[in-house]
Formats: C-alpha cells, structure tokens, sequence
C-alpha cells in the first residue's frame, strides 16, 4: 500500500486580506469607542468631522487605522473590478492584489504631499489639513460599503457587475453628501483660493477617475 501524502489546504489570500481589515476596524473600534460611534453616522451627522477636524488628526491613531481599513478594501474591490471586467493581468492574484495596493498607497502619499505643499506655499495649511481630513473620513467612511461589497464578491456573489455598480453609487451618494457638507463648511475660507480648488479637483480628484474609467472602457 503506497503512503497517502497529506496536503495541508492553503488559507484563502482573500480570506486572510478581509478578516486583517476587519480586524483593523475592530481594534479602532475598542481603542476608540465614543469617537467609533461618532463616525459610524457620519453622513447623517458630521459631528465626528466638527468635533476632531483639529490640528494634528490626520495623524492620530484612530484615523491611521481607518485610513488603512479603507486602503485594504479599496485595493480588494479594484482587484475585483479587474477580475469582473475580464481586465486583470494574467499574473499571481495575489501579486496583482499586492501591486494594486501598493499603487494607491503611492498615490495616497504623492497627492497628499502635493495638498500639503500647496497648503504651505498659498499660507493655508490649516484650510488644507481640514480639507483632507474631511474627505478622507467621508472615504473612510465609504470603506465600509467597500468590505460589504468585497465580501459579497469574495463568497456569493463572485464577478457580479450589479454588486460593484451598486457598491460604487453608494460611495458616491456617501462621498457626495461629504463634498457638499464640505463646501458648506469651507464656503468662506475656501473663496479666496478657489482656482486652486478646481485644479485639485480637476487634477488628483477626477483626473484618476477618468483614467481608470477610460482603462476599463478600453
């Protein structure tokens, strides 16, 4: 009788990307509760942004690991994008995964040394540093949907375009209402520089969208 050779499964790469960005939240969550409760209404309530909009926020821990949240499902849901539109590379999914991640975190980090040097060079870091942290906890906020909907993709639902399409008019029905909280808030501070608002705008906001559109389209 030849010996039976047991082969241990391998873990799912997908598994283990949701439950670490789950787990993520979770730890924000413990760490931070009342500010936790705070941000999960956010787009009902912005007292989360009006309370913690303060010098010094981007770098605090609950928002760091909110940000990361958001960049794990945000790299997931692309890489699913990719895979649904039949536009992903014929690699290692796993190395795709790795690339598209380390592809937003470089452009995370390029366009937000250019705000902050702007802010530095028209005077307006602290216009600047509220305008970022605003947006961004709308999009972290936006992650949320982004897990759902990985998870959905991930076990259910695998390559379904109604599930990405419906992910992506919640993010931006939930990023709208963030845009329109922030010209609300900043209508005063921000009219002296509003050239530079419709550059960015047009440049680091729908300059990508348009690009990745295009990509998919092709």
């Amino acid at each position: 009788m030849n010996p039976i050779e047991k082969v241990a499964p391998s873990l799912d790469w997908m598994t283990i990307v949701l439950f670490a960005s789950l787990m993520v939240m979770a730890l924000g969550k413990y760490m931070y509760h009342s500010r936790f409760l705070n941000f999960i209404i956010l787009p009902f309530n912005d007292k989360y942004v009006l309370l913690h909009n303060k010098k010094g926020q981007l770098l605090n821990w609950f928002h760091i690991l909110l940000t990361l949240f958001q960049v794990v499902n945000l790299s997931l849901f692309v890489f699913f994008v990719l895979k649904a539109f039949g536009v992903l590379p014929g690699e290692d999914p796993l190395w795709v995964f790795l690339m598209v991640l380390g592809g937003l975190v470089l452009f995370q980090l390029v366009k937000l040394g250019l705000q902050s040097f702007t802010g530095f060079v028209f005077n307006a870091q602290e216009l600047i540093v509220g305008l970022i942290f605003s947006k961004t906890s709308y999009l972290n906020y936006s992650s949320i949907i982004l897990f759902v909907a990985n998870v959905i993709l991930t076990y259910i639902l695998k390559d379904s375009k109604t599930v990405i399409y419906s992910a992506f008019i919640l993010i931006l029905l939930i990023n709208g209402i963030g845009a329109i909280k922030l010209l609300k808030n900043y209508q005063k501070a921000m009219f002296p520089y509003f050239m530079y608002f419709i550059l960015y705008l047009c440049a680091l906001e729908i300059a990508p969208l348009v690009l990745i559109g295009s990509y998919l389209k092709g």
